[in-house]
This record gives C-alpha cells, sequence and structure tokens, in this order.
C-alpha cells in the first residue's frame, strides 16, 4: 500500500476553520435575540475550535517527529487557547447558560479580527443542528 498524502495542509484547513468562525461571530453580532440559529452557531463554533486544536496537534506532532521540539511547542502555544475556549463553551451550553455566552465571544472575536468577512461564503447546512449534536454528546455515557 502506497503512502497517504493529505490534498491539504493543516494550516489551510485551520485557516478554513477560522473563516467558519469569523463569519459565525459576524452573524452572532447581528442577532437581537437568542433563537435556534443562535445556538446552532455557538455550537458549530466550539466544533470549530475543536477541529483547529486537533489540527494543531496533528501539526505539532510531526514536528516533534522531526524533533523540532521548540517550533512544536510554539505551535502549541500560540493555539492552546482554542481547547480551553471550546471547552468554557461546551460547559455553559451544557448547562445552558446564555447570558455568559456573549461574554466568550466577545474575548474570542479579538482572536478572528485578522479574518476580513465582506460576504458570507458558508451556508446554513453547516451549522443547522449542531447545537444539538453538541448536547447529544454531553448524554453519551462514560466509557471507562
Amino acid at each position: 500500500m502506497g503512502r497517504l498524502i493529505a490534498a491539504e495542509s493543516t494550516s489551510t484547513v485551520r485557516q478554513r476553520w477560522r473563516r467558519t468562525i469569523a463569519e459565525a461571530l459576524k452573524h452572532l453580532m447581528a442577532k437581537r435575540e437568542l433563537d435556534e440559529e443562535a445556538k446552532d452557531l455557538s455550537a458549530l463554533i466550539v466544533f470549530a475550535l475543536r477541529e483547529i486544536g486537533a489540527g494543531v496537534e496533528q501539526s505539532a506532532s510531526v514536528w516533534d517527529k522531526k524533533h523540532y521540539y521548540i517550533k512544536a511547542d510554539h505551535l502549541r502555544a500560540d493555539w492552546e487557547w482554542t481547547g480551553r475556549v471550546a471547552e468554557r463553551m461546551t460547559r455553559l451550553i451544557g448547562v445552558d447558560d446564555w447570558m455568559r455566552l456573549p461574554v466568550v465571544l466577545a474575548e474570542l472575536a479579538p482572536r478572528f479580527a485578522d479574518v476580513n468577512v465582506n460576504q458570507f461564503t458558508r451556508s446554513d447546512k453547516l451549522w443547522r443542528g449542531a447545537y444539538k449534536r453538541l448536547r447529544a454528546e454531553g448524554r453519551e455515557p462514560s466509557r471507562t
């Protein structure tokens, strides 16, 4: 069997997820009230942050294998906030604490200020049902 070659680099995928989060934040900022779409957008941000974190870890492990430990550590340090924010948002969404979520989103917004969103390119199919999927994660029995 031949080598498996990824068509896209992890940094390309990371930039795509950053764009998705920036668009979701812009949609959420335009909302005047909490509705199902706002919940779905919030859950989408959680999933996107997790994907970014997983991609960073994948890249860092490649650097580790090449003995570029400092570069791997810097990459992890630059993106370690993604896991923290995703976990914080997951907890808030899990207990329906929607009053504190805007504070987290406001802290998140400056990290995506460099992503220019002049036109929305993501379809609502991307976030539709994300809230239910996130809530379903919390109900799965633990496997210990």
